[in-house]
């Protein structure tokens, strides 16, 4: 299946880098180097047309946890901007930042939230 439609599925660019930052923050973990490979191409297909990475590698290269959250992301961007919100605020409240080798040099928003709270 293709992911080319997702970057048409945003409310709007802010969203998505709410989305991207929740994926490298708590999903992307460069310990497992083939799982975090194939989650930054995932990143990056959020918001490109072609085709940098199919949902068939994804399944091949995900673990069990990290491949139902980004199931569940994609069917929450073919839903609504209201569901990637839901699926933000789930992923923020149920895992914690990954402290790995890259955590230093990204900057997150106090508390390590992607986005502030209303």
């Amino acid at each position: 299946m293709t992911l080319t439609d997702l970057p048409a599925g945003f409310r709007d660019i802010e969203q998505l880098g709410y989305v991207r930052r929740v994926i490298h923050d708590r999903l992307a973990d460069d310990r497992d180097q083939q799982a975090c490979r194939y989650l930054m191409r995932f990143w990056w297909q959020l918001g490109m047309t072609y085709q940098e990475v199919t949902l068939d590698q994804l399944r091949a290269n995900l673990g069990g946890a990290e491949l139902r959250l980004v199931e569940e992301l994609i069917d929450a961007v073919r839903t609504s901007p209201e569901a990637i919100d839901d699926w933000v605020d789930a992923v923020e409240g149920a895992l914690p930042v990954v402290q790995d080798r890259g955590f230093a040099q990204v900057q997150t928003l106090p508390g390590g939230r992607a986005r502030p709270t209303p």
